[in-house]
């Protein structure tokens, strides 16, 4: 579903496409019940991301969008250069492609068990070395955010602030520069101790290996496969309906 979505929205250039996947998303994220605060960092950073990113095209090609459309419709002048309302309108389409691609990869994310998909991975031919290696990345991301947390509480108990009120917003941004050191530091610490215990049991000396974890395909699961075939066909006949890449 995750595939079958991300390439349905790049497929398209249109905001009235990607306004309607992304309130789908978010519909499908809230009958999932994941709690908000525990999508709250990675929906900020998002949103934060598609903004500035956004800023920064207008800013550097404030001419691209009347480029691509066609048009040329001057809203104001920055620095000498004009800033037109179709690079406005594009980079606003720009951001909700962003966001519309959010809820399902959120969803992947918090419901999608580390070995289950690792064995799925395996399974379907992929290499069980690559599929540990995916394994233990989705596995570990979880202990290098409470290791971030247990940094900035010790940093905290120095006189080091992050939380607003304490500092100045500039400041505690430098802050949380100070904590990316010893995160790194502690990261790498922890790859060395699991390339350790994997050498000791023998990884990787045999083509194949078994999975202690194994699901076998279901009625739903063929009920999924078969309505995101037909969601991503939906998607290139649509496509191949229409000679644009945006609208205005």
């Amino acid at each position: 579903m995750l595939i079958g979505w991300t390439a349905f929205v790049f497929m398209f250039m249109d905001i009235r496409i990607f306004t309607v996947m992304a309130l789908l998303g978010f519909s499908i994220i809230k009958l999932s019940k994941i709690p908000f605060k525990n999508i709250k960092p990675l929906t900020y950073f998002v949103i934060v991301f598609s903004i500035v990113n956004s800023a920064m095209l207008i800013l550097i090609t404030p001419e691209f969008g009347s480029e691509v459309s066609g048009q040329y419709t001057v809203v104001l002048s920055f620095l000498g250069r004009d800033i037109t309302l179709e690079t406005m309108f594009y980079a606003l389409t720009l951001s909700l492609k962003y966001i519309s691609i959010l809820p399902i990869t959120l969803l992947f994310v918090f419901t999608t068990h580390p070995s289950r998909f690792a064995s799925s991975l395996n399974r379907i031919g992929v290499s069980y070395r690559v599929a540990y290696a995916v394994n233990i990345a989705f596995r570990y991301i979880p202990d290098v955010k409470d290791e971030m947390f247990t940094i900035m509480n010790a940093q905290e108990a120095r006189g080091v602030a992050f939380r607003k009120g304490d500092a100045s917003f500039t400041k505690r941004l430098g802050n949380f520069v100070t904590i990316l050191v010893p995160l790194l530091i502690s990261s790498l610490n922890r790859i060395e101790v699991v390339s350790n215990a994997m050498q000791l049991r023998g990884f990787g000396l045999n083509k194949s290996r078994t999975w202690y974890n194994q699901r076998h395909m279901t009625k739903n699961d063929f009920i999924m496969i078969a309505t995101v075939l037909l969601f991503v066909g939906l998607g290139i006949y649509m496509k191949s309906q229409t000679n644009y890449f945006w609208l205005y």
